[in-house]
């Protein structure tokens, strides 16, 4: 089993009034890929950025990496985290082209302008752009991919830094069959590689859950419906109680998790 990566003790999160997440209690270890499943508004993405450290507690504890949040200086920490997200990708600018944006994330900016990379930094963007099946688009301008493409690039970017700990929020979100299925069997090649980081990745959709992640959570209205290893918190009535409809639960031959809603609903 291996070392702590993020601990969240008796976690809560209030904003405005609204509390956000209450009672969270989550453990990653660095061996451990983790998926958080749950409707929308039920804490996923606030989750995500506790674990990101771009959101602080209102109560508990939270660790990432061995460091506990107010007691050390998150932009020291920051870069030992990779982060894919919508709210990330909003800030590239539309005419950088791919290599750069995935270069830039050496220095944890958006929009490349005097600095320097080195031949290694070079090498190792075009690897990761190639691993995620889109070196045909380096000197592409970010501004001209199509959805699916700029999904992959930002992990290419969110694995610039070499992190210890991969977050992706919602990757999946507003692709077509084809991007959604290409993409899955992307994250299934990382996540079953030992030398990737630990992982952690949001979703609304079981069926988005790519083989290799060994741990699920919950979430419902803020709060923890079930967590743990991925076959005992995968079940019809667990995301039944999470999604607040029946459903029926089915795991293919192939890894992966489909989901229906349930025949008398």
């Amino acid at each position: 089993m291996g070392g702590q990566v993020l601990r969240l003790q008796d976690v809560a999160l209030r904003k405005g009034g609204a509390v956000l997440l209450r009672g969270i209690d989550w453990t990653v270890r660095e061996d451990e890929r983790w998926v958080v499943i749950g409707p929308n508004g039920a804490g996923k993405t606030t989750l995500l950025q506790l674990a990101a450290t771009l959101l602080f507690p209102s109560e508990g504890v939270v660790e990432v990496l061995g460091e506990r949040m107010g007691q050390t200086d998150v932009f020291d920490l920051r870069p030992r985290i990779g982060l894919a997200s919508a709210v990330l990708a909003d800030r590239v600018p539309p005419e950088e082209k791919v290599i750069d944006v995935v270069l830039t994330a050496s220095y944890a900016i958006f929009g490349r302008w005097t600095e320097e990379y080195d031949s290694h930094d070079v090498t190792r963007a075009v690897e990761l752009i190639d691993q995620m099946g889109c070196a045909h688009l380096i000197r592409r301008q970010f501004g001209t991919l199509s959805e699916g493409e700029r999904k992959r690039v930002q992990i290419a970017r969110a694995l610039m830094p070499d992190p210890e700990l991969l977050l992706l929020d919602e990757p999946a979100a507003g692709l077509d069959l084809s991007g959604r299925e290409d993409l899955v069997r992307r994250l299934s090649a990382l996540a079953l590689d030992p030398r990737s980081p630990t992982m952690v990745m949001v979703t609304h959709h079981v069926e988005e859950v790519p083989m290799g992640f060994t741990h699920g959570m919950l979430l419902r209205h803020g709060s923890v419906v079930a967590q743990g290893p991925l076959r005992h918190v995968m079940t019809a009535d667990n995301l039944a109680h999470t999604f607040g409809i029946p459903l029926g639960l089915d795991h293919g031959p192939d890894g992966r998790w489909y989901a229906r809603p349930h025949p008398q609903y």
